[in-house]
């Protein structure tokens, strides 16, 4: 099963007729354009400018695995509330530390418009989370207790994100821009603590649209040095729908599509250990979680199961060059998430 050839990015997501432009892209687009779109409910009526507000979501998620650790920060705006979290696990310990923020409605955040340039932060106590994109490479800038960090993520040269568009539900669209295996420059101290970088790797997580009610998603990523050198991987199920997947590895920089993915696991029995592959035979993982940043909100109208695991990745990947990579034991992260929002 091979992915659809990629085409170059629009400046504008939403075409002249107010409709989303769908596939596989090289590059970033300039604008999602979402006030252009001509959105319309499931009866084929024009949607009231209420519903198509409420109706859009957007997240940002940058993930960085260093020798003792793993850190990940998120803002998410979904209309009715901003959320984020920031942890570190530490490795050697296994134990993980977080801070985390609600904002009702639009109050102390503020989402990027674009994913290729702009702004994304949100201030809460005495904390403060910065995303701020610059064509693909993108800076990190966390202020809080234990962790302080100004840090630029950076692509290999002519290295290409994985960047789509796809329908989703009845007449909705995401976009879903991701990019793995980045390096890391700049300062990092945790606990009073400077971090080296020079072993460091970075991912990022750049989704929005107008996606379904009731969402869910399964999801797994690497960032992992390997003999052969530089590895990152992206797979996930769920949001993403009709004829394109968000799966690709990165080698030293090199973008490799692949199949639609498989996740196997038993939430109530075993919900640490997954099986994970994908339907061109090419990804053939498992996955051990060791820690787990999980949070249940459940508002009636307003819902999140969100659990994301850290632990590690065992098992083969082919490339498109036919190629393999063994992984053993190589950290990363999984997700499991329901959301009604």
């Amino acid at each position: 099963m091979q992915p659809l050839l990629p085409q170059l990015a629009p400046a504008n997501i939403i075409n002249a007729e107010g409709q989303a432009l769908y596939g596989q892209f090289d590059g970033i687009p300039e604008s999602l354009g979402v006030k252009q779109f001509v959105y319309f409910d499931e009866m084929d009526k024009r949607a009231s400018w209420l519903k198509k507000h409420f109706d859009y979501k957007q997240f940002q998620f940058v993930s960085i695995i260093t020798p003792r650790y793993i850190i990940g920060v998120a803002i998410a705006g979904i209309r009715y509330v901003g959320s984020s979290f920031c942890y570190f696990y530490d490795v050697e310990k296994n134990q993980l530390t977080e801070i985390k923020s609600l904002k009702p409605f639009s109050i102390g955040y503020k989402m990027a418009p674009s994913p290729k340039f702009g702004s994304t932060n949100i201030k809460f106590s005495k904390n403060r989370i910065e995303f701020t994109m610059h064509d693909d490479q993108w800076q990190l800038s966390i202020d809080s207790a234990d962790i302080q960090a100004e840090l630029s993520l950076t692509p290999p040269v002519l290295s290409l994100p994985m960047s789509m568009c796809t329908p989703t539900g009845y007449s909705g669209w995401t976009y879903t821009q991701k990019h793995n295996a980045l390096s890391v420059h700049g300062k990092l101290t945790i606990k009073d603590e400077p971090q080296p970088l020079n072993l460091a790797l970075a991912s990022y997580d750049f989704s929005a649209g107008f996606m379904r009610r009731e969402t869910s998603w399964r999801w797994a990523s690497i960032n992992a040095k390997l003999p052969q050198g530089k590895l990152g991987l992206n797979l996930a199920a769920g949001v993403n729908e009709t004829g394109n997947s968000e799966n690709v590895m990165w080698i030293n920089g090199e973008r490799h599509f692949l199949g639609p993915a498989n996740f196997e696991l038993n939430r109530q029995i075993s919900p640490d250990y997954w099986k994970i592959s994908t339907l061109d035979g090419r990804v053939d993982l498992t996955f051990r979680a060791l820690n787990c940043r999980k949070e249940k909100i459940n508002l009636g109208f307003l819902k999140s199961n969100f659990r994301q695991n850290i632990g590690y990745f065992s098992g083969d990947i082919i490339d498109g060059n036919g190629r393999l990579y063994h992984l053993s034991n190589h950290l990363g992260l999984t997700e499991d998430h329901f959301a009604k929002w």
